[in-house]
């Protein structure tokens, strides 16, 4: 407001007047706080999601390749929708899920194929809880980043689409191994 300007008074602008018009300060300011908060909402919500993944690491992929059942967890809500979407556009809705749940509190001890992407910083964590809770006969299927405490059984292709594969029995051994030569 100018100063000696009172509300009410001739020239009050439109966006400050209670029910009034949207003046044009007033709608670009607001074109680009909306600007702001749709490219927030991508950035932080959706983006992620948008990355290319490789395929041998959908749980599409891993439906079509045999392993069953194929249950994904996703907390992002959005990132929950399109991979629902991708199932059913796809034809295979009902036969692959992908749940609203958090990893980090899910029991993995029926799991017997378990393909992760994620960051590097989340490996050793998960690597622990991996261990902890998978049967022996379980194979762990890391994208983009391996496990970096872990001998891989097998990799497979290169770049952003290089797959490491773990068989837990073998990571077991090999943990065991180095636990007893720290020990001596």
């Amino acid at each position: 407001m100018e100063p000696g300007w009172e509300p009410g008074e001739p020239g009050e602008p439109g966006w400050a007047q209670p029910g009034g018009a949207l003046g044009g300060r007033g709608l670009l300011a607001l074109a680009v706080a909306s600007g702001a908060a749709v490219w927030a909402t991508w950035a932080v919500l959706l983006m992620p999601g948008f990355r290319r993944v490789p395929l041998r690491l959908q749980v599409l992929e891993a439906y079509k390749q045999g392993l069953r059942p194929a249950l994904g967890y996703e907390l992002n809500p959005w990132l929950l929708c399109l991979a629902n979407y991708r199932a059913w556009k796809a034809g295979y809705h009902g036969k692959v899920s992908f749940l609203k749940k958090d990893l980090w509190k899910v029991n993995l001890s029926d799991c017997h194929n378990v393909i992760v992407f994620l960051a590097p910083s989340v490996k050793p964590p998960l690597a622990t809880k991996l261990l902890a809770e998978l049967p022996d006969d379980a194979r762990v299927v890391a994208g983009r980043y391996p496990f970096p405490s872990w001998t891989p059984s097998s990799s497979l292709g290169q770049g952003l689409d290089q797959v490491w594969a773990y068989d837990i029995k073998e990571v077991r051994r090999e943990a065991q191994g180095s636990a007893q030569q720290s020990q001596v």
